[in-house]
């Protein structure tokens, strides 16, 4: 069993940058492949970004490319999200998920483990 635990999510003004984490435990760590997902009320969760096992391979949804970044410290069990240019819409619950997989995906029905989530809050 993986167990994911999200921290660095907070209130921000339009504009700023905000860094998420995500530790993962349970298993080795290098085996996983990350990804990040957002959700608002009333909306499906929908994929911000994600990496592959080694780092290698990114992907990103494309209302956050160029603004968000998705690394990995496989050494710390952390998988992280740099937000930066942050705008109002990116209001929203962040979630880690981690998948039994080498490649990064976008499906969330393809990760096999989620934390609990970590609000972020971008005010105008």
């Amino acid at each position: 069993q993986v167990q994911l635990v999200e921290s660095g999510g907070g209130l921000v003004q339009a504009g700023g940058s905000l860094r998420v984490s995500c530790t993962a435990s349970g298993r080795t760590f290098s085996t996983l492949a990350m990804g990040w997902f957002h959700q608002v009320p009333g909306k499906e969760r929908e994929s911000v970004a994600a990496i592959s096992r080694s780092g290698g391979s990114t992907l990103y949804a494309d209302s956050v490319k160029g603004r968000f970044t998705i690394s990995r410290d496989n050494a710390k069990n952390t998988v992280y999200l740099q937000m930066n240019s942050l705008k109002p819409e990116d209001t929203a619950v962040y979630y880690c998920a981690a998948r039994l997989s080498s490649g990064p995906s976008v499906n969330r029905h393809l990760y096999n483990y989620w934390g609990q989530g970590t609000q972020v809050t971008v005010s105008s």
